[in-house]
């Protein structure tokens, strides 16, 4: 009965799965916080895009992982044709084709030796405009590259605009974009940091949102809508399903929640203690995630979830 009156199902198709994927390793690197989760070779890769087609999950999210001595001021690593990332597009375009919805995190921050997610003016401050150029440049190298959706994520004021008319003037019109629109100073990234081997010292409190506001998320939406952005996402997902709830009513274009690795860390830890029943407690978050409005959720349990859906 409980079955055939629930309210709201999760299906594969609802699932995206986030992946990293380094360079310069000849084998998987577990990352400690996060047990279960690897940065991935090329090869390994390759394997885990089809099998989470074979999950019937619907996309994957890339993030490279680019060598420590190919770090600058500037993040030319992520612009670079042959950088990283876009070789891992362009492996996973070739591996699974148009069956898995392949998208990108377009940012610098894995890229820069500073860690930020912008290029930095003489003041040591993000320079908005100068990291606009940037973004325009790497929207371009990964649509070249393959990739269906680039996943704009520094919170740049005017980013989505950016590289809307990059994609457009380059011929990618058929790229789309999913706007990291609320994208909050959380706590909960610690884990990602080791993920990407991220070089930032000090906080991105001057661009990213203050957990505290509401409020400014919906300017936030307004302008990614305005600018032309496909679909918005809300990240964290679980601290803040009150603002997935909000924007899931105001909008009619296809709402995303990232459910970021502190998220997952958490289950993972207090299960690996016996505290919680993990499985149970995975899908009760992934449950209430959806519940708030999302139509699609980041998840590094996606194509564990969907084998088991």
């Amino acid at each position: 009965m409980r079955r055939m009156v629930a309210e709201h199902r999760l299906h594969p198709a609802d699932l995206i799965l986030p992946a990293f994927v380094r360079e310069g390793i000849s084998a998987p690197v577990p990352i400690s916080a996060m047990p279960g989760v690897v940065q991935h070779t090329r090869d390994t890769l390759r394997k885990a895009a089809v099998e989470a087609v074979e999950a019937g999950v619907a996309g994957i999210m890339l993030f490279g992982v680019p060598e420590d001595e190919k770090k600058d001021a500037l993040g030319t690593a992520g612009t670079d044709p042959d950088g990283i990332l876009q070789l891992a597009i362009r492996d996973v375009r070739a591996e699974v084709g148009d069956d898995l919805v392949i998208m990108s995190d377009l940012c610098l921050d894995e890229y820069t030796d500073h860690g930020h997610c912008g290029v930095l003016d003489a003041d040591g401050r993000v320079d908005n405009d100068a990291t606009l150029e940037r973004y325009a440049e790497m929207a371009q190298v990964q649509a070249d590259a393959g990739v269906h959706t680039v996943g704009p994520s520094g919170m740049m004021d005017g980013q989505v605009g950016v590289v809307r008319d990059a994609l457009d003037q380059t011929g990618h019109e058929d790229v789309s974009i999913l706007a990291y629109t609320a994208k909050y100073s959380s706590a909960f990234y610690g884990p990602f940091r080791e993920a990407v081997g991220s070089s930032l010292q000090g906080d991105r409190k001057t661009y990213q949102q203050d957990p505290a506001n509401l409020r400014e998320s919906l300017r936030e939406l307004a302008l990614d809508l305005d600018e032309g952005a496909d679909m918005v996402m809300v990240k964290p997902a679980l601290p803040y399903l009150d603002v997935l709830a909000k924007i899931a009513d105001s909008v009619d274009v296809p709402v995303a929640a990232y459910q970021i690795s502190g998220e997952y860390a958490m289950v993972e830890a207090a299960a690996e203690k016996g505290w919680i029943d993990r499985d149970k407690a995975i899908l009760e978050a992934l449950t209430g995630i959806k519940r708030a409005g999302a139509d699609m959720i980041l998840t590094y349990w996606a194509t564990e979830v969907a084998q088991g859906l």
